[in-house]
């Protein structure tokens, strides 16, 4: 049973506070001195010229407690201890606010303490995600170390058996159903529609969560891993303000904790990005996480709906901007979106090397429906990993003979058949010069009633030549010699979409686009 602080105590708490936070004010860290203040629902972030302190404001909310002294110390304590793995740069102590014998506040000092902080460092608030979705294309370098950070964020999770996991996802949809219902100018029947298509697809999904949750899935990860809460540091991404205030909102499954990201992603326009956070985390997390890929929509849909549900609470409170409901109007019609995601296509991109295949399935991909995109599976890369080599590892000639081969296409279609089963469509990044390849992955789409899309890319050979003596780093092992051998090949009869690559990757992603079904955008935040 929980005992709640009498009215007069909590009054006398938040009394007490607004002292700590009227010196705080004055000080250097407050507007006064030349810092700056942020107020949220639940802290006071106060900025100072290299550090900040963040109060734990003195309330009581459905979902935490900070109505006494020693609870706030307590969360302060927890959030340096949540946060130490993700980002050790920034957490640097918990620190009491004292009073000393004159009666005077101090921070830091060896007098009573009166309030607790979270020390931290300070960084541009410019290189948060959210700030950088908003004003530029997330590069693809910059993606791929997002997902590096979370994927190592989850690597280091404990694992948790999942029974509080499971048996909170159904009131995550009601809360968030609740709170729309009250919402003046939300369509009810939109409102119900995701509502019911939340809670069917619970139900649908319901083996598979139990299964993950058995498998080690669930863990106690970051819990509210939207944009805003990742930021650029020293050119790194870090990952910050993790949940501390309720383990079991941050305890979930591991796809869960990721959809935040890819979610807030798409909703600022940021499909490219999304799909390279994407495979870059399942590149790393390997295939036992692509059973898994048919919770996406619904993770996907329930982060838009709580993002949604927050921002339409803030946007209740005196001095908030109509532009705070739109913003959260864009999330919960996002939600709509993602809980009814289009059929998965499958698309397979060949051509002879040098052709730009592995730069158009980049391009591509996060275009193609359903969010976040197609996951790409690159010959080269299979063929690496098939004989225990890291991807720029230069193989043999003997790597190459057509019984090799013909196990890289083999392992190709296996995967291609398990993402698509998912739900989740799937490009094909590798040559198929035979007839036979081609024919079998045609099938292998009709089997699964999945539309394909074949894309044949054509070049001269002095553009084949040029890119691939260009190439640094790379899984790909074509060399000139490779590419002039090619040139005598019986491709045979090509019934895909051929398309002209001699070009920029720009014109060539123009070309091979109007081929495609592609991701409607967003309204721009």
């Amino acid at each position: 049973m929980t005992v709640r602080p009498p009215a007069d105590a909590a009054a006398a708490e938040a009394d007490n506070q607004q002292h700590v936070l009227d010196f705080l004010d004055s000080s250097s860290f407050g507007p006064a001195g030349g810092g700056k203040r942020i107020d949220t629902h639940a802290s006071i972030v106060f900025l100072g010229a290299d550090r900040a302190l963040k109060i734990k404001r003195a309330v009581r909310l459905p979902f935490l407690d900070y109505s006494t002294l020693e609870k706030r110390k307590n969360a302060c304590e927890e959030e340096l201890k949540v946060n130490a793995g993700n980002a050790p740069q920034l957490y640097r102590r918990v620190v009491p606010i004292t009073r000393n014998s004159d009666g005077d506040l101090e921070i830091g000092g060896s007098g009573t303490a009166v309030e607790w902080a979270v020390e931290m460092t300070r960084f541009d608030e410019k290189q948060s995600l959210d700030r950088i979705a908003a004003s530029k294309t997330i590069d693809p370098s910059l993606a791929t170390a997002v997902a590096d950070a979370v994927l190592r964020s989850h690597d280091r999770a404990p694992r948790d058996d999942g029974k509080g996991w499971l048996a909170s996802i159904l009131p995550i949809i009601d809360r968030n159903t609740v709170k729309f219902r009250t919402v003046r100018g939300l369509d009810s029947a939109a409102i119900e529609q995701l509502d019911a298509a939340s809670r069917g697809a619970v139900t649908t999904l319901q083996p598979l969560l139990r299964e993950r949750a058995g498998q080690g899935f669930v863990r106690r990860c970051h819990g509210d891993l939207h944009l805003a809460n990742v930021a650029l540091v020293d050119g790194k991404p870090l990952l910050f303000d993790a949940i501390e205030f309720n383990p079991v909102i941050a305890t979930t499954d591991i796809l869960y904790d990721f959809a935040f990201t890819l979610m807030d992603l798409i909703h600022f326009n940021q499909s490219a990005a999304a799909n390279a956070v994407f495979n870059g985390y399942l590149a790393q997390a390997g295939e036992k996480d692509f059973d898994g890929l048919r919770l996406l929509p619904l993770f996907l849909s329930m982060r838009a709906a709580i993002r949604a549900h927050v921002l339409f609470v803030k946007s209740e409170h005196a001095g908030e901007s109509d532009a705070v409901w739109q913003e959260a109007k864009r999330y919960f019609d996002l939600a709509g979106r993602l809980i009814a995601p289009k059929p998965p296509i499958l698309v397979a991109i060949g051509g002879l090397s040098g052709t730009g295949k592995s730069v158009l399935a980049r391009g591509l991909a996060g275009l193609i429906e359903p969010p976040p995109g197609a996951l790409i599976v690159r010959s080269d890369v299979v063929r690496k990993c098939l004989l225990g080599t890291s991807e720029t590892t230069a193989l043999p000639e003997s790597a190459y003979q057509s019984d090799t081969t013909e196990r890289v296409y083999a392992a190709l279609s296996s995967t291609a058949q398990r993402v698509l089963i998912q739900g989740c469509s799937v490009a094909l990044d590798a040559a198929y010069l035979q007839e036979a390849e081609r024919t079998e992955i045609e099938s292998l789409a009709a089997t699964h009633s999945a539309r394909f899309v074949g894309l044949f890319l054509t070049t001269d050979l002095a553009t084949r030549l040029a890119r691939i003596e260009q190439r640094k780093g790379d899984a790909s092992d074509a060399t000139r010699s490779v590419a002039l051998k090619q040139e005598t090949f019986a491709i045979g009869a090509v019934k895909w979409h051929m398309i002209d690559a001699s070009g920029t990757p720009e014109q060539s992603l123009c070309n091979a686009r109007v081929f495609l079904p592609l991701v409607p955008d967003q309204p721009r935040p």
